[in-house]
């Protein structure tokens, strides 16, 4: 048996978690019970969102073909330059998949003898969010259902298939009521224009696609798993992160097909996970991959504005820290899904791509009033101290502590520390670039009140002004100035290199212990940002060996 597993992006349930009480769903009732503290309060209002079968991302399911029981599959390959999947059989026959770059259909072909049967499998999974059955559907060679899932959103997988030239050739696609009112129709139309045009024009489109996808860049190191990786996630950006289409959450789209809803929903989680997976694609020339999920960030402005008014009761805009496709807010562990400065850290991708592409249009209509609106929303958050400095009502440093009590540090660590001050000296420099001279000055008064980063006296960072990091931490949430945001950099002062130095020491020390893969690459980007090249290989070697499958 052949399985095709199927999704896309957009096919979400966004009905809010029942027993959602949203009228205590706001920073001021946080503050509130973290300071009191009331831990099972937090837990019960604030973590609902997460502990429902709903809000998720859902599958679209799968297709299977039938070879016969005499078939067996020897091998699988992925052809990274033509974006073309095999399957090798035992009778030396292969079979070819690809979905099209261009067209939004997959083709199949099976050579010599044709399959037994072909069976489209709804997802099981969606029994759990209390979906009616899908309705089947079947026209001559085509055959489909279409599944009624929530808020009126239906989908429909099809296929068809017919013989040509000693081989059976199917087409695949994926429909839904975000395309079109009569999903089965436009399914139907898809399909037919597949199969008229063919596996091999159909691919030599595609092929050409991807052509012109590689040759952004390249790039070579001698270690083949580590380039093979580095390809890898190239192709990942080119298959997955299109203008048009919704940017990569946890998984993308390709969840397990193992019968369950997407694990952590499935969702974006903007604690390290969608700005981490967007950090590479400005080097590598994949401007349009990247500005995929700027589009995404931009298109939702108005949800966040909304979240910044009725969570944070302030003006501009905050991403929540979890959230949905639509941008909806979704906790879990709420000292980080609703910490502000994750709306910092995002934010930073636009400064980014604007550092890149010296676009002044980009500048003037994205950049600069995207990332302001942000930094509008800090700026009413942040309160003086006793000393003078500007200190946010809570505090944390992801994921340190987990979700206890522990997890809120004085006010501000490091990690908030530095997402603000990036996030204001770029405000500072995209407004200097446009000759908004007060509204330049505006944001650099803000940084310098911020005041220093927290460090021991031999220059070590700590996680804030009272706590050291005494433990194996997976996220490099207090190394934020040394990368991604290069605060601290080898090529600064003489304090600059003591404290990379000092750090550095102390991580090698607490040593790996709570790490998981995406520690290694991290950590490996930071030595080579720090000037670490044998650091940053040998970081990367196991990451490639001991973490990629």
């Amino acid at each position: 048996t052949l399985r095709l597993s199927l999704d896309r992006g957009d096919l979400w349930d966004e009905r809010s978690a029942d027993g959602m009480q949203w009228e205590l769903f706001t920073y001021e009732n946080l503050v509130k019970h973290v300071l009191t503290p009331d831990v099972d309060y937090v837990n019960r209002i604030f973590d609902r969102a997460y502990r429902d079968t709903h809000p998720t991302k859902i599958p679209a399911g799968r297709i299977e073909f039938d070879l016969g029981e005499d078939a067996s599959i020897e091998s699988f390959r992925l052809d990274l330059s033509s974006a073309t999947g095999s399957a090798t059989l035992a009778d030396g026959r292969t079979v070819e998949v690809f979905f099209s770059a261009v067209e939004q259909v997959a083709l199949l072909r099976v050579p010599k003898v044709a399959p037994q049967g072909v069976r489209l499998m709804p997802p099981a999974s969606l029994k759990k969010l209390e979906y009616p059955d899908p309705t089947p559907g079947e026209d001559g060679s085509l055959k489909w259902f279409e599944q009624e899932a929530a808020d009126g959103l239906r989908f429909v997988v099809a296929i068809g298939g017919r013989s040509v030239d000693g081989a059976t050739l199917y087409a695949v696609t994926v429909t839904s009521t975000n395309d079109s009112p009569d999903p089965v129709t436009l399914a139907k139309s898809r399909i037919d224009a597949a199969l008229a045009t063919g596996f091999v024009a159909m691919h030599a489109a595609h092929q050409a696609w991807w052509k012109t996808f590689w040759s952004k860049s390249a790039l070579y190191v001698p270690e083949p798993h580590i380039l093979r990786h580095y390809y890898l996630v190239r192709y990942f950006h080119g298959a997955a992160s299109r203008r048009g289409s919704p940017p990569m959450p946890l998984q993308g789209v390709w969840t397990a097909d193992s019968g369950n809803l997407p694990p952590w929903k499935g969702d974006y989680h903007n604690d390290l996970n969608t700005q981490m997976t967007y950090m590479g694609y400005q080097a590598a020339g994949h401007l349009d991959e990247g500005a995929c999920y700027l589009d995404f960030l931009w298109d939702r402005l108005p949800r966040f504005r909304r979240f910044a008014r009725e969570f944070y009761d302030t003006s501009g805009a905050a991403a929540p820290g979890v959230m949905t496709l639509a941008g909806e807010p979704l906790a879990g562990w709420v000292m980080y899904s609703l910490s502000p400065t994750m709306s910092a850290w995002s934010a930073h991708l636009f400064y980014l791509h604007w550092r890149y592409t010296m676009d002044d249009d980009f500048l003037r209509r994205r950049a600069y009033p995207g990332c302001s609106e942000v930094g509008q929303c800090m700026k009413e958050l942040l309160r003086p101290n006793d000393q003078g400095l500007l200190v946010l009502p809570l505090s944390s440093s992801p994921e340190i502590f987990g979700n206890s009590q522990r997890a809120w540090l004085r006010p501000n660590s490091n990690y908030d520390l530095m997402c603000l001050r990036m996030l204001f000296l770029s405000l500072f420099e995209m407004a200097d670039a446009q000759g908004l001279d007060a509204e330049a000055q505006q944001w650099k008064t803000l940084s310098d009140r911020l005041g220093p980063y927290h460090v021991r006296h031999d220059g070590t960072l700590k996680l804030s002004a009272d706590e050291d990091l005494a433990e194996s931490h997976r996220h490099l949430s207090n190394l934020m100035a040394l990368h991604p945001f290069n605060l601290i950099t080898a090529e600064g002062p003489e304090r600059d290199r003591q404290t990379i130095d000092a750090t550095l020491a102390e991580w090698d020390r607490l040593g790996t212990r709570a790490w998981t893969g995406y520690s290694f690459s991290w950590m490996s980007a930071l030595q080579a940002r720090v000037g670490r090249p044998e650091e940053a290989v040998r970081y990367l070697d196991i990451y490639a060996r001991a973490f990629i499958l």
